[in-house]
Parts: C-alpha cells; structure tokens; sequence
C-alpha cells in the first residue's frame, strides 16, 4: 500500500522504532504536535519528539491487523 502525503518529510527507523519527520511548510510549531494529538484522538498514540518528529514505539507484540490499523489511522490524519 503506497501513501504520499505533502507532510511526510521522511520516515525513519528499525524494526518497530520507527519515526515520521514532518516537513514544515508552514513554519508551525506545532505542526507534530497537532497531528499526534489527532492521531490520539483516533487510537494512535506516539510522541512528537524535536518540534517535527513523530516517533512510533509499538508493542513488539503487536499483530499484523493491528499494524494494518495503526497504518490506517495514519493515513486518515495525514489525508
């Protein structure tokens, strides 16, 4: 499944630790913030790290339909 998104800077990491860095056109400083508070309010949680990185840490024991989910949730606040 391929997404793009104008926010998606890069996305970076190993394994499950895994970071979105969110390009900020709009000098907003609370750009990551934002997102993370709407991809919580939709069941995602992480943590906006460094004003505009998102970083991801699952449970090494999540399954691939909760990944799929959580891949979901992403895509509709990114959208």
């Amino acid at each position: 499944m391929g997404f793009k998104s104008d926010l998606i800077k890069l996305v970076r990491g190993k394994g499950l630790l895994n970071a979105v860095v969110i390009e900020d056109t709009t000098k907003d400083q609370n750009l990551a913030w934002d997102i993370t508070i709407k991809l919580a309010e939709n069941g995602l949680l992480c943590k906006p790290t460094h004003g505009n990185i998102i970083r991801f840490a699952p449970p090494l024991v999540i399954s691939d339909i909760e990944m799929d989910q959580a891949l979901e949730i992403l895509y509709k606040c990114l959208r």
